[in-house]
């Protein structure tokens, strides 16, 4: 039997990741970033950003058309038709081997929403600051994320020259998640992970009533969800509307598929069907374990200020 829909999407978006890690570094390498400002100086694309989002959409619909798949960059289309040199039609032979898990085996092509953020964490990419930097592609069905594939470009890019560059996280509701090592954060510590470059005072706000043991500032949701799986950190805390669906899709089905949690500010969870308002306006929560410890600590006047 063929494999499920859901496993050759997430076996395609696999390949499709680990293309756009090498676009990533050969930008960054030519020395041209190509950086244009969107919304202002901390809201920032780059020459990357552009051809990654065209190379992974383009390398997707070329293979699920009827998959909605919704990017951070506004493209003029006509760049798709160009981009011949940047579809990547491979596929990870180790995902279409394990089985799908019961309940997505009936999913069609057209139930799937695809939110691609093709660079997470650009103005840290243009700082140099390369181990923020993600590619992210999240797999919604539902309105639920269900899978995801997190690419991590310039992973171990301070080991030395014979270094191998980067990896790719990948995992699936009612499977689990792969390519790295699941590690808890030390017990009894308060270690809160949050936003480097989208501080305000509601953020600072919001993490001093937590009381942390220590607080760590870096960019990118991806990265962040990262600090949390492999134990860095124990709570990823953003009060303040910043981020959006594509920032968190894919992280959330990692988080959930090895038992963590992610929702607003509120406790609610995130909406993934293709009409819904693209920003989480109501700020991020997410944790591996002790979810409930956090959410009880967040002020009133946080949550008021955070209307979902």
């Amino acid at each position: 039997a063929s494999p499920a829909l859901l496993m050759r999407v997430v076996a395609s978006a696999y390949s499709v990741a680990e293309k756009a890690a090498t676009l990533v570094r050969n930008v960054m390498s030519a020395g041209d970033l190509g950086i244009v400002e969107k919304a202002g100086p901390n809201d920032l694309q780059t020459k990357a950003d552009r051809l990654v989002q065209m190379s992974i959409c383009a390398s997707l619909a070329r293979k699920f058309p009827k998959v909605t798949i919704i990017g951070e960059e506004e493209l003029p289309t006509d760049d798709l038709i160009e981009a011949e040199d940047l579809i990547e039609d491979g596929h990870c032979e180790e995902i279409l081997k394990k089985p799908c898990p019961a309940q997505y085996t009936g999913i069609k092509e057209e139930e799937l929403v695809i939110w691609v953020d093709p660079l997470d964490g650009t103005k840290e990419y243009t700082e140099g600051l390369l181990d923020h930097v993600t590619v992210l592609i999240g797999i919604a069905y539902g309105g639920k994320a269900i899978a995801g594939v997190i690419n991590q470009p310039y992973y171990n890019y301070e080991a030395g020259a014979n270094a191998v560059l980067g990896r790719t996280i990948w995992g699936v509701l009612g499977m689990g998640a792969f390519g790295f090592q699941l590690t808890e954060a030390p017990a009894g510590k308060h270690i809160v992970v949050t936003t480097r470059s989208h501080s305000s005072a509601l953020v600072n706000e919001c993490i001093t009533a937590l009381n942390p043991d220590a607080v760590i500032r870096v960019g990118g949701a991806g990265n962040k969800i990262i600090q949390l799986i492999e134990g860095k950190a124990s709570a990823y805390v953003f009060a303040s509307p910043g981020c959006k669906k594509w920032d968190t899709c894919a992280p959330e089905a990692i988080l959930h598929a090895v038992g963590g949690k992610i929702t607003d500010i509120h406790g609610n969870p995130f909406q993934y069907n293709k009409e819904v308002k693209h920003m989480n306006s109501a700020g991020v929560l997410a944790t591996l374990r002790n979810y409930d410890y956090y959410a009880s600590r967040i002020p009133n006047t946080v949550k008021e200020s955070l209307v979902p």
